[in-house]
């Protein structure tokens, strides 16, 4: 039966929760990157070696994406959330700690935990925010991202601000931990109890659907043709966005000449055109629908690349950014809830989780992949492998209509309790 969506009291505190924690989640990952200097200089560590040290970010933050989907769907997404919160905290607890007692180990250890809690809390998110989304009807899930975008200009003007009074480090990210904790504290109130837990997973018995549970029910998702092209879309969006993430400032200075302090702001022109672009995409899903969204995100993107890499303008490369930022800014979120519209509610979170770890795995493997191309051929030209992704995703984005009977806008059977 059709339901308007109505959003109660109980919803509103749901979704608010998510988008308080993205926002904090942000500010603590744009916290420790505009920290990362001092950390190194109190480390007294290579260039290097500090590479080895922030190799922990990626150990755990791979670790948490795989895990994340299966544990969702075991447990409900609150406590992964729980787990993940309690991981982001003590991870920066002890990243604080490896700083002020200078030890590299416990640095690196700090960073592992951090990213474990990331991917295990992000992956939830998505799962959440699909939810959100099938019971209020309007687009939840560019926001929430939006939060995060945010939430990292906001941790990158602080850092760049305590940096400058020489505000202590392991005191900054002592800090952020304990808003962190307590973001979490609340957030884990407001989400409900169980959601994308499926009560067969892990069971015996024949499958039911892909919500089977094991390996092969994660796995038996990608029969279908249509989420195997959303799953391919969001790996070239997820990786014009962490190209950027990890690349953009550097690439102005080695591949335009700017000096370091123009790098960092433009890298800041693109955090801000992402949060925009986030904070205000909703109205353009509903009237034009996904597909058209991000097809013509994936070309605005290309173009904004496109002239980074073959103008040789400075000027115009730090302006173009803004197109690159804008572009990339809906991708993510917008092929995450197209993955979670589906006929039977009970694969939504097995679809949401693996299209996620598809973007995340995307995010954080594939742009440091483009260090060892840029070694060959230069790191501008190494981005044109950017721009051929999103070329492609352009061309695929029909896959991204919506299904015609999908529950997209209708309340579930039964409201979870929000206790």
């Amino acid at each position: 039966m059709k339901v308007t969506p109505v959003m109660d009291a109980r919803t509103r505190r749901w979704r608010a929760a998510l988008f308080l924690f993205m926002l904090v989640t942000g500010v603590s990952m744009a916290s420790w990157v505009a920290r990362t200097p001092a950390v190194r200089d109190a480390l007294e560590v290579s260039t290097g070696a500090m590479g080895l040290v922030l190799f922990g970010l990626s150990i755990g933050s791979m670790a948490g994406v795989l895990a994340s989907g299966g544990l969702v769907r075991r447990h409900g997404g609150r406590l992964v959330i729980t787990v993940g919160a309690a991981l982001l905290v003590a991870g920066l607890l002890v990243i604080a700690g490896g700083a002020a007692l200078e030890v590299s180990g416990g640095v690196f250890g700090g960073l592992a935990l951090f990213g474990a809690g990331m991917g295990l809390a992000e992956v939830a998110f998505n799962i959440e925010g699909a939810a959100v989304e099938r019971t209020v009807g309007r687009p939840v899930l560019p926001v929430l991202h939006g939060c995060f975008s945010l939430g990292t200009v906001v941790g990158a003007l602080l850092g760049m601000g305590l940096t400058a009074v020489r505000f202590p480090v392991d005191r900054h990210l002592a800090l952020v931990a304990l808003a962190v904790a307590a973001a979490g504290m609340w957030t884990v109130r407001a989400v409900p109890a169980g959601t994308g837990r499926e009560e067969a997973y892990g069971r015996g018995g024949g499958d039911k659907g892909s919500g089977a549970g094991g390996v092969r029910g994660q796995l038996a998702v990608w029969r279908d043709r249509r989420l195997v092209l959303i799953g391919l879309i969001v790996l070239a969006m997820a990786f014009a966005e962490g190209s950027a993430n990890d690349w953009l400032p550097l690439l102005m200075v080695d591949g335009h000449g700017t000096g370091a302090t123009a790098g960092s702001l433009t890298f800041m022109l693109f955090a801000v055109a992402m949060t925009t672009g986030r904070f205000t995409g909703g109205p353009l899903l509903v009237r034009y629908g996904p597909a058209a969204v991000v097809r013509a995100s994936a070309v605005v993107a290309a173009v904004g690349v496109g002239l980074v890499v073959f103008s040789d303008s400075a000027l115009l490369a730090g302006a173009a950014v803004v197109l690159w930022g804008l572009g990339a800014s809906l991708g993510f979120p917008v092929t995450i809830s197209a993955a979670g519209e589906d006929a039977r509610p009970g694969d939504a979170s097995a679809r949401v989780a693996a299209v996620s770890t598809a973007g995340y795995a995307a995010f954080l493997v594939g742009p440091p992949s483009l260090g060892f191309l840029a070694d060959h051929v230069g790191l501008r030209n190494a981005m044109v492998v950017v721009l051929v992704l999103l070329g492609g995703a352009a061309l695929i984005t029909g896959a991204l209509r919506r299904i015609p009977g999908a529950p997209v806008g209708e309340a579930p059977a039964s409201q979870p309790d929000l206790v």
